[in-house]
């Protein structure tokens, strides 16, 4: 009941503002009610007040309604220009002036002590430090609280000519109870006001902060072009980038607003893998999937993960959708498994198999570096800088006629000197960078050259053999691992001993080097440690007869009963493999004359895998 009546009490105090008052800030608008209210609090008291003179025993009756009806006409007047005036400071000064006022000329009018002090001399104070401030509160307390006290009593003595002769303690002292009344209230009220004012700047202040980030968080989500949606716990749209509300919206065929529901009543394909993740993400945990839909016709594929929003308490009050589409990854891995199984099922019409599974795994692993390779390459052209040197060269070309008097008047052609000067600087560091991959690059195609011609009829020939620097060809071997190092976080470290060169097949070689890594990179990233550490190193046994080149890694290691089998075809203990990258790099390190094998502590303690080769001066004798 008090509800609706208070309801009720703001819709009609509301219906005095206009709109725009009335979508104001709350405590802008907070001060427009509060003036309006007391404006039509004030004129029904003074219309029931002048109602009452009739019956009432009050001495200058009459001189007493018509201050009531003057300030039935102010109060009236207020509320007309509450509408009209914009500036709100002015019509709180008219409000409070017409309040004082009244006040002042009910002294005049009336000798009785019971009008002078009423109870509603109070408003004077409080209303004029809420709406104006403590400092012009004071001015309009004051002239309350003098026309309470001394003047009344000085202009009804007629300032001292009437008997009795005015003292000046009796003054002062005859009214000062209200006096002091109106003082402590507007000492109060000015107190509460300026705690507020406090706290409202610093709360604007933390809005303001809270905002900043706010922009900053919009910026950062909407600057990529990964999907990005927050939700409630009900699964209404929260917060959403640009790329996430266009796929939703081609999906659906409709927006989703603010407060929408994200999931439709009867989910389906792909809404119903994201519910389930949903759900998980309610209860705290935190997990992916890949959700496979067709979009124009095309099979699009989302790698989705789903994180749970948490409070200060730790009570899941969210959740956070990202995703990925993965689609051009996955047609490129369904090529990729293409190629394998038709290399593979050619190597077995042709009787090669062990041959070809060789051939086809270093394809595949040095497809995967060609893949990174392009990748860096086709971002780094997206990201060039030629179109930008393209329109200064445009700009230039426009200025032709008077180039040298717009390169040194125009403020653009000021700063276009300046600016091929960077872009130069920026195209030459660029072109650095794409001679870096295109010369990986060439030599992940010339080693898979170079495996796919080890496919002969005999799969024990031997290639050509040259004298190289074993130190180069395994930093060779580490730069096509190098991004996969890098974003993984693997420490690499490099003891390489001074050895002589050997007489080997350079790619037989790169490709033990190459499996080898592989493997390790691998067991370091299923041990999840976070102080993934791959060593190699390159000495001379202490004979001098032969150069031994290991591969150590404190990833998850190997049993005992597992490292007998290692290098049989077709054995594996890693998800996914295929058991043949150990077995024919083991077949070409028996070709180049030496051998390859492998220790390990044990499960956690990594593993060390170490190709022994003949020396150069056995070679030679040899």
């Amino acid at each position: 009941m008090l509800h609706l009546l208070w309801r009720g009490l703001i819709a009609g105090v509301d219906a005095f503002l206009t709109p725009r008052q009335r979508q104001l800030p709350p405590d802008e608008l907070s001060q427009y009610r509060v003036l309006v209210g007391t404006a039509l609090s004030m004129l029904l008291l003074n219309l029931l007040f002048w109602v009452n003179l009739k019956s009432s025993t009050i001495a200058g009756r009459q001189s007493v309604g018509i201050v009531a009806l003057l300030a039935v006409a102010s109060y009236a007047l207020v509320l007309i220009l509450v509408r009209w005036v914009r500036s709100f400071r002015t019509v709180a000064l008219l409000m409070c002036g017409f309040l004082t006022s009244a006040f002042l000329l009910v002294t005049i009018s009336s000798k009785d002590l019971r009008v002078v002090s009423h109870a509603t001399v109070m408003l004077v104070p409080l209303l004029a430090v809420y709406l104006l401030g403590g400092r012009l509160g004071f001015i309009f307390t004051t002239i309350v609280c003098l026309a309470v006290g001394p003047v009344h009593h000085l202009y009804h003595s007629g300032f001292g000519s009437k008997p009795p002769l005015l003292a000046l303690l009796t003054a002062l002292g005859s009214n000062s109870s209200a006096v002091l009344a109106m003082l402590i209230g507007w000492g109060l009220f000015w107190l509460h006001s300026s705690s507020r004012e406090h706290a409202h700047a610093a709360l604007k202040q933390a809005m303001e902060t809270l905002r900043e980030s706010e922009g900053k968080l919009i910026s950062l989500i909407e600057s990529t072009d990964d999907f990005v949606m927050s939700v409630d716990t009900e699964g209404r749209r929260v917060a959403a980038n640009r790329p996430a509300l266009q796929l939703i919206s081609t999906l659906t065929g409709s927006e989703l607003p603010p407060g929408a529901p994200l999931f439709p009543p009867v989910p389906r394909e792909p809404w119903s893998k994201l519910l389930v993740l949903f759900k998980k993400a309610l209860t705290g945990q935190r997990d992916r999937t890949e959700v496979e839909f067709l979009l124009e016709g095309r099979s699009r594929t989302l790698e989705t993960i789903a994180s749970p929003l948490l409070n200060k308490e730790g009570r899941v009050v969210g959740v956070t959708f990202f995703a990925r589409d993965i689609s051009a990854r996955r047609e490129a891995e369904a090529r990729l498994a293409e190629l394998h199984r038709g290399l593979l099922d050619v190597s077995r019409h042709a009787g090669m198999a062990e041959v070809a599974t060789g051939v086809l795994h270093n394809v595949g692993n040095t497809l995967n570096s060609v893949n990174v390779s392009v990748g860096v390459v086709g971002e780094r052209l997206r990201a060039s800088r030629v179109p930008g040197l393209a329109r200064a060269a445009e700009l230039m070309k426009e200025h032709l006629p008077r180039l040298s008097s717009f390169l040194t008047e125009d403020e653009r052609g000021q700063q276009l000197p300046p600016y091929i000067i960077a872009v130069s600087e920026r195209l030459v560091l660029e072109r650095d960078a794409l001679m870096t991959e295109v010369k990986s690059l060439s030599e992940s195609v010339e080693h898979m050259k170079s495996v796919v011609s080890m496919q002969q009829e005999n799969a024990r020939f031997i290639g050509v053999v040259e004298q190289i620097q074993v130190a180069r060809l395994l930093d060779d071997a580490l730069k096509l691992h190098a991004q996969s190092l890098d974003k993984e976080g693997i420490q690499v470290r490099r003891e390489y001993a001074e050895v002589p060169p050997v007489l080997v097949d350079r790619h037989k070689l790169l490709q033990i080097l190459f499996n080898l890594l592989s493997n390790a990179r691998h067991a370091l990233q299923e041990s999840g440690r976070p102080d993934k550490r791959l060593t190699v190193r390159i000495a001379v046994r202490a004979d001098g007869e032969v150069l031994r080149i290991e591969v150590t890694d404190n990833g998850v290691g190997i049993s005992p009963e597992n490292l007998p089998r290692l290098f049989s075809q077709g054995f594996t203990t890693k998800k996914g493999g295929h058991g043949f990258g150990l077995h024919t790099s083991a077949l070409a390190a028996a070709e180049l004359g030496g051998a390859l094998t492998c220790t390990s502590p044990g499960p956690g303690h990594g593993a060390t895998f170490l190709v022994e080769l003949p020396a150069l001066a056995d070679q030679g004798r040899a």
